[in-house]
């Protein structure tokens, strides 16, 4: 029996997880396991043909926010051009599903919860042209739906698919998970269905990271809900990485109130840029916690990501939720202004998402709350928060990610939070400009971002502001975008003095002198006249240095 384990991507860097665990899992019973993968963004005519050609007798879905809609248009398709095959659905996106489904979808199978038991028991059985037994986790057409989750005890009894080569290590992306559930219950996550972490052995984990680090993959995302949910356990890993890894970098998701001074002390020595932390803040509203299930100290969790910030070397992400109940508008940009004063080096706004089996949904009406039934079941309406306040937070989310996070507009963002008093106020100001030009509607080069920044500046701010303001996006500009004197935007003064240019050339010299003999060096000199830093009028040389596999180099060098 020939089995297709397959899933459509969001995106073409990412590898799965869950149809390598699957195959090491059922291998025994079933020896014919297939593993290929797609993306969403791929022709749906394409997959289809592919999947054809491999001539399975059961094709398994792993299906997802993403790929929901596309997947079961797959399916359909295969049923109608292959009658005989096979069909079984799993996923967070599938396992809680009704038994009209069936009558909806021409499936012959799908998997509620975590897959690794009902999926073998389903493939033994057919393996052996029999019907499968009632299952935990298994659900068929007829059937009245089982428990959902068929648990496993023990993780290492799934063999290890980093060990057996099932795992596509040239991807830059590999995800690793080192454990299962989450000790926690937020309402609008799907981990709080699953409250029972359970973990891989040490030693395993061990001998895969031990793997992925000799593989030099680029970028290791442990998949953990809260990595860090035992602080002895996460430093044993945390211990195991600093001292073995080369190459790679490491993404956890974490708790950050829930870090002690051992394992904040052990971070200090992690080399720069090795870690990621992804960290969920949510709200700074107690009541709109409490109505969700979050516990956590937000003291504690300010307190933890400042040293963190202070004493190492590692990213830090945070993450807000709009729409949460209880919490409003003007209170969300609160939260943003509170959140973003951590310092942390990316700071993500996402509305809620009501997803299907999480608690928030089926809370849903008693909170007033509307979302779209589509996927990715984005919220519409709150208690407290309309449709349109919502929509202006997209903008703000969106502005946040080019503005903020690019960490390309640092100084004249800076010079806007501090007219503006709250970050929040300028984003507000940058959004409604934006929406008056359409520029949402287009799609932009970080050329024409900066801009759209200076006809923000020279629009929307009083007179006596805008040359200071365009001398901050000036500077930005030319540390992100190679400044060359016959395309240089006009908020740019290049007019030197023949003395200057002297100057220039003489110090250009002295400069490259000291820079590696290999590589490419271009520069462009530019007058400021109202920069505090910068004492009256001064030539600013702003060097390019190309280097094979270095990148772009830019240096920002003032005649003082």
């Amino acid at each position: 029996m020939n089995v297709l384990l397959t899933t459509l991507h969001s995106k073409y860097i990412h590898a799965s997880l869950a149809l390598p665990y699957l195959k090491a899992f059922c291998r025994d019973v079933c020896p014919d396991i297939l593993i290929r993968e797609y993306s969403v963004h791929e022709p749906k005519e394409v997959v289809l043909a592919q999947i054809v050609a491999l001539d399975p007798d059961v094709v398994c879905f792993s299906v997802y926010l993403w790929n929901r809609l596309a997947t079961l248009e797959l399916l359909a398709c295969i049923r109608l051009i292959k009658p005989e095959t096979r069909i079984v659905l799993g996923g967070p996106e599938i396992s809680f599903e009704e038994g009209d489904f069936f009558s909806e979808h021409p499936v012959d199978a799908v998997i509620r919860g975590e897959g690794e038991l009902p999926l073998r028991h389903l493939l033994q059985a057919w393996s052996q042209q029999t019907d499968p037994l009632p299952f935990p986790g298994l659900q068929r057409p007829g059937q009245v739906p089982p428990p959902r989750n068929s648990l496993l005890d023990n993780l290492d009894s799934i063999p290890s698919p980093f060990q057996l080569g099932l795992v596509d290590l040239g991807k830059r992306l590999v995800y690793y998970e080192s454990s299962r559930g989450c000790p926690y219950s937020c309402s609008f996550c799907m981990s709080s269905l699953d409250d029972r972490v359970r973990s891989f052995s040490m030693e395993r984990i061990m001998v895969d990271l031990q793997i992925l680090i000799d593989a030099k993959v680029p970028l290791v995302k442990f998949v953990d809900r809260t990595f860090n949910y035992d602080n002895a356990r996460s430093r044993e890993i945390f211990s195991y990485l600093v001292e073995h890894n080369v190459a790679s970098q490491f993404h956890f998701e974490i708790g950050a109130h829930l870090l002690d001074d051992a394992t904040l002390s052990l971070l200090e020595d992690v080399p720069d840029k090795t870690f990621q932390f992804e960290i969920g803040v949510q709200s700074t509203l107690p009541d709109t916690l409490a109505r969700v299930s979050r516990r956590t100290s937000l003291e504690r969790l300010a307190d933890n990501v400042r040293r963190l910030k202070q004493t190492t070397g590692i990213h830090l992400h945070l993450d807000l939720i709009a729409g949460l109940p209880g919490e409003d508008y003007e209170q969300f940009l609160a939260a943003l202004d509170w959140t973003a004063e951590l310092g942390a080096d990316h700071l993500q706004l996402e509305p809620v998402k009501l997803l299907p089996g999480a608690p928030l949904r089926q809370q849903a009406p008693g909170w007033g709350i509307r979302f779209d039934p589509n996927p990715p079941y984005t919220i519409l309406h709150s208690d407290a928060m309309s449709f349109a306040d919502l929509e202006r937070l997209r903008g703000i989310s969106r502005l946040m990610d080019v503005i903020v996070n690019s960490g390309r507009f640092t100084r004249v963002l800076a010079y806007l939070e501090n007219l503006f008093g709250r970050l929040s106020l300028a984003l507000e100001c940058l959004d409604r400009f934006w929406r008056r030009r359409g520029l949402y509607r287009q799609s932009h080069s970080l050329k024409n971002t900066y801009l759209d920044m200076d006809a923000f500046l020279r629009n929307e701010l009083a007179q006596a502001m805008v040359p200071v303001a365009r001398e901050a996006l000036a500077r930005d500009y030319a540390m992100n975008e190679r400044l060359m004197s016959g395309s240089a935007p006009d908020f740019f003064d290049l007019a030197l003095s023949r003395e200057e240019e002297v100057m220039v050339r003489a110090r250009v010299k002295r400069e490259i002198d000291l820079l590696p003999r290999e590589g490419k060096v271009q520069y462009c000199a530019a007058v400021f006249h109202h920069q505090e830093d910068l004492p009256g009028r001064t030539v600013v040389i702003y060097l390019y240095l190309t280097r094979t596999g270095k990148g772009l180099q830019v240096r920002e060098v003032p005649l003082l």
